[in-house]
């Protein structure tokens, strides 16, 4: 879907989940990017946030607060985010269960570069040693899923200088560009996300 602004894609998945909650519209998973952003989520504050909300707008920066779970996270261009807008009872999965399927595509994603991505037993996400390299934050709605997961492709990582990522000190954030050397096409990534979230919640998955 290209670049889409944070405020247009929550409402897109609000009016999916109502029509999917009355079998109007099919389950679905959305992958896009959006531009410069920080999220709050329901753990959160602004105590995260390290610039103020002037040096943020004159960057062109949102800040916005969120019904998602998780603390504060950055989004921005070169970062794939997913948004999966499933009814849990179809897969008979609880939140936990699903954060762990979330955690397993973009870890086998991850995998298929040559890298061991892996959970962390305190924090949820994906993580390359300690640094992180995928956020998920979620919210269950009429029992569809909303918000998910993002991962740094060929993200800027400069902008999480300027909060606490996910409110965890002491860690580091990666991108598959820093990893690999090299800029990778996000559709080529965007494939491979797709092909095993189709495997892991085991689906078909038709664009």
């Amino acid at each position: 879907m290209g670049i889409v602004p944070y405020m247009e894609a929550w409402e897109l998945q609000k009016s999916l989940v109502a029509s999917i909650a009355s079998n109007e519209h099919p389950e679905s998973l959305i992958l896009l990017q959006h531009p410069h952003t920080y999220t709050i989520g329901r753990k959160g504050g602004h105590d995260h946030l390290l610039a103020s909300i002037e040096q943020l707008r004159a960057m062109n920066v949102e800040v916005i607060e969120t019904d998602r779970g998780g603390d504060i996270t950055y989004h921005g261009p070169e970062q794939i985010v997913g948004y999966p807008l499933i009814n849990l009872r179809n897969i008979g999965s609880d939140v936990h269960k699903y954060l762990r399927m979330l955690e397993e595509v973009l870890i086998r994603t991850l995998n298929d570069y040559g890298f061991s991505a892996h959970r962390d037993e305190q924090y949820t996400g994906v993580w390359i040693g300690k640094a992180k390299i995928a956020a998920i934050g979620v919210k269950i709605s009429r029992g569809i899923t909303m918000h998910g997961f993002a991962i740094n492709i060929n993200t800027d990582l400069r902008y999480f200088d300027m909060i606490i990522p996910c409110g965890i000190t002491g860690r580091s954030v990666t991108s598959l560009q820093v990893l690999l050397g090299r800029t990778i096409p996000l559709e080529e990534v965007m494939d491979h996300i797709e092909h095993h979230f189709s495997e892991v919640f085991e689906v078909q998955i038709t664009r």
